[in-house]
C-alpha cells in the first residue's frame, strides 16, 4: 500500500502571534485555536492536478474515513539520451527540426517504454509495454520515430503532425512544423477514408487534445487498473467517423 500520506499544515494567526506547522496523516486531526480541524481528504486526478479537503470537526462528529483517489505515478522505461548526432540524423530523415517541447524530452529520453497498460483516466487508448512511446531506434522499426512515420502516419495524417506513439485504441501525435507543445490523440475509428489531402484534413478535425505538453502528458499517465474499466457501451455505427463527411465518395 506504500507509505501513509502525509502533509504539512500551515496554520497562521489572523494578527500578531506564532505561525505553528503541523505534520499530519490523512485523516487526523489539529488544533486550529480553541477548534478542531481535520486533514479530511485528497483526491489526486495527475500527478500535476490535485485537491486538499480540510476541514472543521464539528463537537460530537463521527469523523468518515477519507475516500480521495491517490494517483499513481507512471511507471515507464526510458530508452537512454540521444547525443547531437542522432538528433540530427533523426532530424534529416524526418525533414525538419524536432518540435522544441517534445524534441527536448526526446534528447532526454529517447523513447520510453511502459512497464505495464498505461492510460489517462477517462481517455480511450492505452500506452503497453509493446506500443512504447517511440524513440530512435533504427534496428527495431516497431519503436522506431522515423519508421512510424511511414507506417502510422503518411497513409492517414499529412506531414504537419509527428507520431509519437501508436498506443492501443489510436494515434499520439504532436504538431511536427510548429513549436506547440500540446499532444493530441486520434481514435483508430477514425483512421479510415480515402487517402490524400482532403481525406487527411478530415481525419485531422478528428483530433483531440489530451495534455498541453510532455511534462503535462506523462503526469496524466498512470497505471492502468481493473477500476478504471469504464461501463461497457453500445455506439451506434458513426459515433465517431461519419463516412459521408469525406468529400472522395465512399470507400
Amino acid at each position: 500500500m506504500g507509505p501513509p500520506v502525509r502533509a504539512e499544515i500551515v496554520v497562521m494567526p489572523r494578527r500578531e502571534g506564532d505561525t505553528t506547522r503541523y505534520e499530519v496523516t490523512l485523516g487526523e486531526t489539529f488544533p486550529v485555536g480553541e477548534e478542531i480541524w481535520r486533514f479530511a481528504d485528497l483526491d489526486m486526478t495527475s500527478a500535476n492536478d490535485w485537491q486538499v479537503k480540510i476541514r472543521r470537526v464539528d463537537d460530537d462528529e463521527v469523523m468518515e474515513p477519507p475516500t480521495g483517489h491517490l494517483w499513481k505515478p507512471a511507471r515507464l522505461r526510458p530508452y537512454g539520451e540521444l547525443d547531437e548526432a542522432q538528433v540530427q540524423s533523426v532530424e534529416a530523415a524526418l525533414g525538419h527540426p524536432l518540435p522544441a517541447d517534445y524534441g527536448n524530452w526526446l534528447r532526454r529520453n529517447n523513447g520510453a517504454q511502459p512497464e505495464v497498460e498505461h492510460h489517462i483516466p477517462g481517455k480511450p487508448f492505452s500506452l503497453l509495454p509493446e506500443r512504447p512511446l517511440f524513440g530512435v531506434h533504427p534496428q527495431y522499426p516497431p519503436f522506431d520515430l522515423v519508421h512510424a512515420q511511414r507506417v502510422h502516419r503518411d497513409p492517414w495524417l499529412s506531414r504537419d503532425w509527428l507520431v509519437i506513439a501508436n498506443p492501443f485504441g489510436g494515434l499520439l501525435v504532436v504538431p511536427a512544423l510548429t513549436d506547440i507543445p500540446k499532444i493530441y490523440f486520434v481514435h483508430e475509428m477514425d483512421l479510415l477514408g480515402p487517402p490524400g489531402p482532403a481525406g487527411s484534413a478530415v481525419r485531422e478535425q478528428k483530433l483531440r487534445a489530451v495534455a498541453w505538453s510532455m511534462g503535462e502528458f506523462l503526469g496524466r499517465l498512470t497505471p492502468k487498473e481493473l477500476d478504471d474499466q469504464p461501463p461497457v457501451q453500445m455506439l451506434p455505427p458513426g459515433t465517431f467517423t461519419d463516412p459521408r463527411n469525406y468529400q472522395d465518395g465512399p470507400f
